[in-house]
């Protein structure tokens, strides 16, 4: 168990980690702090935490547990006001979505208190945002990747993998590169299609009529366009090497799949058509405990 968790960041995925911290019996206190007072305020009204920290530092001081719910850019920030206050055996975490940047700005900032660091992602969230929609089954049977920096302590090694999994999750670890390359293929470059759909509906004349005849399919694919502006503008700009040579792989496959279209070769669409369906339907039934 924790003596005190040190929250900062009390949005979506800070809070839901702090309710279920409490549900587990992992955690005697938590202090948290979000540059906006009425977020804190109700984060404390709602028990997601125990007091308000006037500043990240106090957040983290004392903390045996701090917890990193910022946007990937105000990373280094962070880091900077927090390192004086970090204790030496201190477990600290971040829950960003891209990660070499986490590690760089780590690296630069955390001096002798690098080895409390575990950069952490879980894979998780809603389409709504904020301390108000935290659920405390959030990370429950979800996919959370660490990626351990070569001056990681053993013992917060060990104890980030613990607390994961205490919470219901699937842990596994690879190294940041290996985690941005992979999640501008599978999350980032997603997100920047369904951005780019919807953007394409609005600058046409007629978008609005053909957004009122949409059906399932085109509420399943646009789901993950309703994300939060800010947050994905910092994902794309801080991965943005990776993700653009997704897009630059993707437009590739499109372009033949267009080529095909236009040529109306009917075997050779149709059987690309077949891969990405037998692709998709071999991919659904993957066991999520045995993905990595």
């Amino acid at each position: 168990m924790f003596e005190q968790l040190g929250l900062i960041g009390c949005g979506l995925m800070g809070s839901s980690f702090a309710l279920a911290l409490k549900r587990a019996g992992l955690v005697k206190r938590v202090i948290g702090f979000s540059p906006s007072n009425s977020t804190t305020e109700l984060a404390l009204k709602m028990g997601v935490i125990d007091a308000i920290g006037s500043s990240a530092a106090e957040a983290a001081n004392g903390s045996d547990l701090i917890l990193l719910a910022v946007p990937v850019a105000a990373t280094q920030a962070t880091l900077i006001a927090i390192q004086p206050v970090i204790d030496a055996t201190a477990l600290v975490m971040d829950v960003g979505s891209t990660k070499r940047d986490v590690v760089l700005a780590a690296q630069h900032v955390l001096g002798d208190r690098l080895p409390c660091f575990v950069p952490a992602h879980p894979i998780c969230g809603r389409e709504v945002s904020g301390v108000q929609n935290a659920l405390v089954d959030l990370y429950v049977g979800k996919k959370v990747i660490l990626t351990p920096l070569p001056e990681t302590a053993t013992v917060q090694r060990q104890q980030a993998s613990q607390v994961w999994k205490a919470l219901g999750c699937i842990v596994s670890e690879m190294s940041p590169q290996t985690h941005d390359a992979a999640y501008a293929a599978v999350s980032h470059l997603p997100h920047l299609l369904a951005f780019a759909m919807m953007n394409s509906l609005e600058t046409q004349a007629d978008g609005e009529q053909y957004l009122s005849l949409a059906g399932p399919g085109f509420r399943d694919f646009s789901r993950i366009a309703a994300g939060e502006p800010a947050m994905w503008r910092d994902i794309f700009l801080a991965n943005r090497d990776e993700l653009l040579a997704q897009s630059r792989h993707f437009q590739t496959t499109l372009q033949a799949l267009e080529k095909l279209i236009e040529t109306g070769d009917t075997a050779s669409l149709q059987e690309r058509i077949r891969q990405a369906s037998q692709a998709r339907a071999n991919w659904q039934h993957t066991p999520a405990a045995s993905s990595k």
